[in-house]
């Protein structure tokens, strides 16, 4: 009994939403226009797309006009009849690209390596200007003297002798392992 009652409310509500669309102008109608819907769509939606993984959309590229209906009462007979123009027009009126055209490469990737090469151009010549001009000098301890020196250091005091730097020192040799 309960569930019947929510089918109906589900059902009423549905119904109004319709008549809501349909009065408003905002429902299918206005966004497709008098093109002809032909098939179910991608996600059931009646919208027109050029897609390789999904060929034949919902509705036709074109409104008809006089010429296509002609075209299109003609193409219900025999095909051998349409010239060569004839059917690409009528293709045309069906789909704005053909696979050939929307497969073909946009070169887009050229905008986008353009551009990637233009921001690390910008980083890296900060990172010089920084150097140059904000930075001080490298401490003395980066010079390599110096960090000669702290090696040495580091092995007299054996510095961590199981795993670490002093492991790989043979001390009786001076030399590395």
């Amino acid at each position: 009994m309960l569930s019947r009652n929510v089918l109906a409310l589900a059902k009423d509500a549905a119904m109004i939403q319709m008549v809501r669309q349909a009065s408003s102008g905002h429902g299918v109608a206005s966004k497709i226009g008098k093109r002809e819907v032909v098939g179910y769509g991608w996600s059931g939606e009646p919208v027109y797309y050029d897609r390789v993984d999904y060929p034949m959309p919902a509705i036709r590229y074109k409104e008809p006009t006089p010429e296509i209906l002609a075209l299109r009462e003609k193409e219900k007979g025999d095909w051998k009849k349409l010239s060569i123009d004839e059917k690409k027009a009528l293709y045309r009126a069906s789909f704005c690209q053909t696979f050939a055209e929307f497969k073909h490469p946009t070169g887009e990737w050229k905008g986008c390596i353009g551009w990637t090469l233009v921001g690390v151009s910008i980083a890296v010549i900060f990172s010089l200007w920084m150097n140059a001009f904000v930075y001080d000098v490298m401490p003395d301890s980066f010079s390599e003297e110096n960090q000669k020196a702290q090696l040495k250091r580091m092995l007299d005091l054996e510095v961590n002798p199981i795993h670490g730097l002093a492991s790989k020192w043979d001390y009786e040799n001076k030399r590395w392992k």
